[in-house]
């Protein structure tokens, strides 16, 4: 039997990105790749930006790369995505147990499962769904391009096909060559609401996607058992804590930013659109800064008080255990609850009738921390590189690649090398967080019994 382990799971995971990423970068710069040559750090950023599922892009993606290179960027995205939420399940299972950082890290709802038998089953159910997901997307975006006549069939489905995976892995990377904002699919409605479905949904989460599953499931069931048997089929706590939570948090905030940006931008950068086209944009608008990177609009010509908005969004991303970015949708719940319980004068959060544990509050505020210290160096390094620079642009810029979102500006073309290599890191510790790799490099303590007496600190 092995009794140590030569890496920790917390290397493992980030050495599996590193790995991909330097494939990619070579793949990438294959000659059959490549309609137009690209330098070595710009292979590099897009390679990364594939694998970390970002969609910051350096070169056009349409006109640079050939049907290869499009094919290569899609296996990265799916490598990327499907790696992160398989890979996922191997971390939870091994970071079960009692040594003091493995409870900091471990959610123990994610897997229902103690043995490793299980978790082999949870990973090939991920897979299962992910293609499954994919492939029904892409049929549903293959029938909204019905009126493209112009262009042949195997483009059509390859078109759709790397646009569905692209969204649900929140990649943002489009072959169209002004992405969602190409003149073929600005106005069509349909595959503009579709392309935000599936991102949407790969941004939940697969723990709260199989939650949900379950309950729908359930909620069939007891709808049969009522009316075959007239019995009250009932199972409590189907719906875990951890998927209310995410799923009423992800539902207020896409209500809450379709609102204010439709007001905002109304008679702005919506003005091209008409009825319900208005509405479906503003709703694509809304959604994909919490890491899809789809652009629908150009977001430079969005209101300042809109782009501030949209970087908050950014910075907030999916739900966790997702292909999405972002401190997470539960960190933003937690940090809310634990405000207004402290607000209450309550010395403990709850919610649905369960207190949360306060390693999960420090978790979330760790978490926060940790992405506003990377996010400001990151701003701090390329003003250094390139002072001239207007700082809201580099702003966004570092809040897109942390949150592995793919929005910009406009101005990620135009950047230094230093600038670029400043968010390719970004990109790269945005996807693998950098408590994972704190995790990963500093040495753990062992659990030890005793504890030191209290002491409070002046906080306000």
């Amino acid at each position: 039997m092995i009794r140590k382990r030569l890496f920790n799971p917390a290397q493992l995971f980030i050495s599996s990105f590193l790995g991909l990423i330097l494939f990619g970068t070579f793949l990438l710069k294959v000659p059959i790749a490549l309609k137009e040559p690209i330098s070595w750090v710009d292979a590099l950023f897009t390679a990364t930006s594939a694998v970390c599922v970002t969609g910051l892009v350096v070169v056009d993606t349409a006109s640079h790369f050939t049907g290869w290179g499009h094919l290569f960027i899609l296996l990265l995205i799916q490598a990327g995505g499907i790696g992160i939420l398989s890979f996922a399940g191997l971390f939870t299972y091994f970071l079960k147990g009692g040594s003091s950082y493995e409870n900091q890290l471990a959610i123990r709802d994610f897997s229902n499962t103690e043995r490793l038998g299980e978790v082999f089953v949870l990973l090939k159910r991920t897979i299962l769904i992910t293609f499954g997901i994919e492939l029904v997307g892409a049929a549903a975006i293959y029938w909204s391009l019905h009126g493209l006549t112009y262009i042949g069939v195997g483009e059509k489905i390859f078109v759709s096909l790397f646009h569905a995976v692209s969204s649900f892995c929140n990649a943002g990377f489009s072959t169209l060559p002004l992405g969602l904002m190409d003149g073929m699919v600005i106005h069509n409605y349909g595959f503009q609401f579709i392309i935000a479905c599936i991102y949407i949904f790969g941004g939940l989460g697969f723990p709260i996607v199989i939650n949900v599953l379950k309950y729908l499931k359930h909620v069939v069931n007891r709808l049969l058992k009522k009316w075959t048997l007239n019995e009250n089929y009932y199972r409590p706590w189907i719906m875990t804590m951890n998927s209310k939570v995410n799923l009423i948090t992800t539902g207020l905030i896409t209500v809450i930013a379709t609102i204010v940006l439709y007001l905002n931008e109304y008679g702005h950068v919506f003005s091209g659109h008409e009825g319900l086209g208005k509405l479906v944009i503003a709703f694509a608008t809304a959604t994909t800064p919490r890491t899809a990177g789809f652009n629908s609009i150009d977001f430079a010509q969005l209101h300042f008080s809109s782009i501030l908005f949209v970087m908050l969004l950014m910075w907030i991303g999916a739900s966790p255990n997702s292909t999405g970015g972002g401190i997470k949708t539960s960190t933003f719940a937690v940090a809310v609850l634990n405000v207004w319980s402290m607000a209450r004068g309550k010395n403990r959060t709850d919610v649905f009738r369960r207190e949360i544990a306060s390693i999960t509050i420090q978790r979330a505020f760790a978490t926060m921390f940790l992405s506003l210290m990377v996010i400001g160096l990151a701003v701090f390094a390329i003003s250094f590189i390139e002072p001239e620079r207007p700082l809201l642009d580099i702003a966004f810029e570092c809040f897109s690649a942390y949150s592995t979102v793919g929005l910009s500006l406009g101005v990620t073309g135009t950047l230094l090398t230093g600038s670029k290599i400043v968010l390719i890191m970004l990109m790269f510790i945005g996807r693998v967080t950098m408590l994972s790799v704190l995790i990963a490099f500093i040495k753990k303590v062992n659990y030890i019994q005793y504890r030191y007496a209290p002491e409070e600190l002046t906080i306000y």
